[in-house]
């Protein structure tokens, strides 16, 4: 009898833990009269990009803009069902490696599968290497780059919210990913051309941007915007604005 009330207080405490963790979190976001709400997630648990507080800022200055609210954290306890339900899509900034516990990647997976939206930044690729599911949603696996320089990315749709202000051809400077695991069901938006950059490994063709539907919620990812640089740049504020109102469901 003893050994149950011990359990059972346990329990109950386990319980409380983790509806406090919930509510804390949910109180950590201000409430506001915003009909659209996203949230930018930059947590790292490998290599962090030093362009990530520029990306924060972009963004936040972009939901401005178009009158969207945008919260930024790198608190991996607001993916929970309460607090995710009130985005309207999540953004992966640059995120590294395992950034997710198993009950944060329920929420998560429950998210995407209730028409939740997702956009990946540049590392979002290099980001929870063990759980396939991911690999999925994102589209790929990072599989190393050569050093930063400029280069051709052959737009291959541009009837895409992210890609209908590129030029056919669009040559700029950034770190350009080789990718694995690639999953053949997105749609490619842009690729790069192999000729016009030196170091890549990457075999066949190789894409850039991709988006996808994926059950019952929205991807987009895009390999851009490794550099400070790229979050002063007109044309890539506007290819990734795009791609967020793609996940957030403004087609």
């Amino acid at each position: 009898m003893k050994n149950s009330m011990i359990l059972s207080v346990f329990l109950s405490a386990v319980m409380i833990m983790g509806c406090t963790n919930e509510k804390l979190a949910e109180n950590s976001i201000p409430e506001t009269d915003h009909e659209v709400e996203i949230l930018v997630f930059s947590k790292t648990d490998g290599w962090r990009h030093d362009s990530i507080e520029a990306g924060q800022e972009a963004i936040k200055q972009l939901g401005e803009e178009n009158d969207v609210f945008v919260h930024v954290t790198e608190d991996a306890s607001v993916f929970n069902r309460s607090t995710l339900g009130r985005f309207d899509a999540v953004v992966f900034l640059s995120t590294t490696e395992t950034i997710f516990n198993d009950d944060q990647r329920e929420a998560f997976r429950d998210y995407i599968r209730n028409g939740g939206g997702f956009v990946g930044i540049h590392a979002a690729t290099d980001t929870e290497y063990d759980w396939p599911w991911y690999n999925r949603l994102v589209g790929a696996y990072f599989d190393g780059h050569p050093a930063v320089q400029s280069a051709t990315l052959n737009v291959v749709d541009s009837n895409h919210l992210s890609t209908s202000m590129l030029p056919e051809q669009w040559v700029r400077a950034d770190e350009w990913y080789d990718f694995r695991d690639f999953n053949e069901d997105v749609n490619i938006l842009i690729t790069i051309d192999p000729e016009s950059y030196e170091g890549s490994d990457h075999v066949g063709l190789h894409p850039m941007a991709w988006y996808h539907e994926f059950e019952g919620g929205r991807s987009f990812y895009t390999g851009l915007g490794h550099t400070i640089e790229s979050f002063s740049e007109d044309l890539y504020l506007q290819h990734l604005w795009g791609g967020i109102e793609y996940a957030i469901g403004n087609e």
